[in-house]
């Protein structure tokens, strides 16, 4: 009895790890898919007008900032529990695929002080975006 008990918990604590995997990464493909649809947009508002190449790392950073948010809310709001590691799990990843993705696609990718301020951006605000999940009433 007590063996079954304990093969119960472990298949319930899986299955709940599971889950909150697949949510943390929905919550990166959200962000994803955001960053792209917003740097879409500001890549037709900079081509259509005269803003210039100096507001570019503001706005990705401001993008990037807000898709995480975004991301870490609708996908921690949905686990409940543990929203600032969460959040922070969701920011760090989207910073390694966006990273990944950049290093595949520009040969001179490198790391600099802009590199450095939007990977502390993503975790922190995926904290934040966590804690803001965590405490939606459903």
């Amino acid at each position: 009895l007590y063996m079954n008990f304990i093969k119960k918990q472990l298949k319930d604590t899986t299955s709940k790890e599971n889950k909150n995997a697949v949510k943390i990464l929905e919550g990166i493909v959200i962000a994803v898919v955001l960053t792209i649809i917003g740097l879409l947009i500001y890549s037709i508002i900079m081509a259509s007008t005269d803003i210039g190449e100096s507001t570019i790392n503001y706005v990705v950073i401001g993008i990037t900032a807000i898709s995480i948010l975004i991301g870490s809310i609708i996908s921690v709001s949905k686990i409940t529990k543990k929203g600032l590691l969460n959040g922070a799990i969701i920011g760090a990843i989207y910073v390694l695929v966006i990273y990944l993705l950049s290093s595949i696609v520009n040969s001179n990718f490198n790391i600099n002080i802009s590199t450095i301020i939007l990977i502390i951006v993503s975790i922190v605000v995926g904290m934040i975006g966590g804690i803001i999940g965590v405490n939606i009433k459903k």
